[in-house]
């Protein structure tokens, strides 16, 4: 997927020749810089072979692993369980293609603030680690609420801590905040000051909205390193639609939400309805082919 030539695979190698920097005394960081322009590290030249499957959802059980809670259910009358967070299937030619649909409520139900799910890593992202994490969604409807990222909490921290479980976070929104800004479904990145939506670096300017039906292709490359060594932040990369035909780099140190400095261990979704006098809507977001990889790997684990 990535050319030889491509300004995304320029742009990892010298994030690459930094990180090696890094790692030694400042005097050596050019001879050290000039070695790794010069070398395209393993993981950049792999394939699907490196990527660690956390789940792809074609097995019936799949969903065993994934544990559902509901940390603030105000709907009211009360409904148990309102989360859906299900596997469904679509025909694709003569083939099918199953993934996981996940939202907050079914339509016309309002109070569920909190719908988490979440699953651990198949490995641990230890300090010091860096994991390129491959995920591919698709917009089932506006208007929405949703984020997704990885976590370094344990299951019982992960649900009293709710979106101050993530780390790495993507968000998909069209929700206005409470300050007045109308969000409008392009895909956000966390920062230090909130959130802030994708580049499109042909354009200058914000990426398009994320169109509903379409699949995305999105890669994250976190640095679990400590924010002294450069770390705690991650870059993000998108194939899909019209607008990105082609993987682009569409944003770069992404700053983790915590900044705890721990072992990263579980996947995360959370959705939310809103509050009931002002919902945000119900609308799905469908998740497929979640993976992981140890070092920078701009490769599609499908190929």
């Amino acid at each position: 997927m990535v050319q030889s030539n491509s300004k995304s695979e320029i742009d990892n190698i010298v994030s690459w020749a930094k990180i090696a920097g890094g790692l030694w005394r400042k005097k050596r960081f050019v001879l050290i810089s000039f070695v790794m322009i010069f070398h395209v590290p393993t993981s950049l030249a792999s394939g699907a072979a490196d990527w660690i499957l956390i789940d792809n959802f074609e097995a019936a059980n799949s969903l065993d692993k994934w544990t559902k809670a509901d940390t603030k259910n105000d709907t009211s009358p009360k409904v148990h369980n309102p989360q859906i967070s299900e596997r469904r299937k679509e025909v694709l030619g003569h083939s099918e293609n199953v993934y996981l649909i996940k939202k907050p409520a079914a339509e016309g139900v309002v109070g569920n603030r909190k719908a988490l799910t979440y699953a651990a890593l198949p490995t641990s992202v230890d300090v010091g680690e860096i994991y390129t994490f491959y995920t591919r969604i698709n917009v089932e409807s506006f208007p929405n609420n949703h984020a997704f990222g990885i976590s370094n909490m344990s299951p019982k921290d992960i649900e009293l801590n709710d979106y101050n479980a993530f780390e790495a976070t993507l968000r998909v929104t069209d929700k206005t905040e409470s300050n007045g800004l109308k969000n409008t479904g392009v895909l956000m990145v966390k920062t230090k000051d909130g959130y802030a939506n994708i580049q499109n670096n042909q354009t200058g300017q914000d990426a398009q909205p994320l169109v509903p039906g379409q699949w995305y292709e999105i890669w994250y490359v976190v640095d679990n390193r400590k924010t002294n060594h450069g770390g705690q932040t991650y870059d993000v990369y998108v194939k899909g639609g019209s607008e990105f035909p082609e993987q682009q780099k569409v944003y770069s140190h992404a700053t983790f939400r915590m900044q705890r400095e721990q072992p990263l261990t579980h996947f995360l979704m959370n959705c939310n309805t809103g509050p009931k006098k002002q919902p945000y809507g119900n609308g799905g977001l469908k998740y497929d082919d979640l993976y992981m990889s140890e070092g920078l790997n701009l490769k599609s684990p499908l190929k």
